[in-house]
């Protein structure tokens, strides 16, 4: 039986990837960055910058943590960290 639009889209919406949403906050904010506007690198080689935002900064220690908690056997009881 086929189902309705809108349950499609509550479906779709909860089938995320692990830290999705904070890679998705770095990304902008790596984009909305100095580093990437002016001197026309890539969020990638803008990560390693030390020139970089605070908030960018957070974000990618964010990011970090959360793809380390995938590997810990301890966060199938305490969950992924998520912020």
């Amino acid at each position: 039986m086929p189902k309705y639009y809108e349950d499609i889209e509550e479906i779709n919406a909860k089938k995320g990837y692990a830290c999705e949403h904070i890679k998705d906050d770095l990304l902008e904010c790596l984009l909305k960055s100095d580093c990437c506007k002016k001197d026309k690198k890539t969020p990638r080689q803008c990560m390693l910058d030390p020139s970089i935002q605070d908030d960018c900064v957070r974000l990618r220690v964010a990011f970090f943590e959360c793809k380390r908690s995938l590997l810990d056997m301890r966060t199938r009881f305490r969950g992924r960290k998520d912020y």
